[in-house]
């Protein structure tokens, strides 16, 4: 049996008493996926939804021409699979398992009860649908006036302010990220991703090894995300 204890400081179910808690847990499913897995793939009825526990995963898109968009970074104790919160019925996006990862599973007949019910899950939905429209909008204005090398690093800033981890040498993204996601996330291609992080790893701003980042010069990463005057 899960305990209360699990979700009693995560922003969804702040405040709410333990046996409201227990109640929320006893309706949960608990699910473990290996790296590379798929929760629940774009188009796919939405008859869930779920709770990050531990582990990385990420939504994206698959364009008309079978590439591959990632939309967001999904970090613990976020909620995802929300499809009803848009008002759909299916999910827009694959959910894809970064690293192994635990999450809760919930019936979407329970998604109107809870948020009825428990005003901080009804408050962090909001929050949530809200931060995302925020950063697609970000995106959006990105690609249209960004050069490519600042779309680049306004990505890496991202995953730093989502899952950044303080090391003795920077900063590390706390999670596998491979070149080729970093050009999904950017809009640009794989050759431009490398060549460009080769040359910040030359300048000592990254250092960059097999699925793994880590900003050595944060304040150089800003100066290069702005615009050119």
């Amino acid at each position: 049996m899960l305990d209360e204890s699990l979700l009693a400081g995560l922003p969804p179910f702040l405040g709410l008493e333990r046996a409201e808690l227990r109640q929320i847990l006893d309706e949960a499913v608990s699910q473990r996926h290996e790296a590379g897995a798929n929760v629940f793939s774009e188009g796919s009825p939405a008859t869930q939804f779920f709770l990050l526990l531990d582990g990385h995963v990420r939504a994206q898109r698959t364009t008309r021409n079978g590439d591959q968009v990632i939309l967001h970074q999904i970090p613990p104790g976020e909620l995802f699979g929300i499809a009803r919160a848009m008002g759909l019925d299916s999910y827009p996006a694959s959910a894809v398992v970064v690293a192994e990862s635990i999450v809760l599973a919930w019936p979407m007949r329970l998604w109107e009860p809870f948020m009825a019910r428990f005003p901080s899950f009804a408050k962090d939905t909001f929050r949530t649908v809200g931060a995302r429209m925020h950063d697609k909008n970000d995106r959006i204005m990105e690609m249209a006036t960004l050069a490519v090398e600042q779309r680049i690093s306004s990505a890496l800033l991202r995953l730093v302010n989502q899952s950044g981890r303080k090391t003795a040498e920077g900063i590390e993204i706390d999670f596998p990220i491979t070149r080729q996601d970093l050009s999904e996330m950017s809009g640009t291609t794989l050759h431009t991703v490398s060549r460009t992080l080769s040359a910040w790893e030359k300048a000592g701003v990254v250092q960059s090894e097999r699925k793994k980042i880590t900003v050595l010069q944060p304040h150089q990463l800003v100066v290069l995300s702005q615009p050119q005057s």
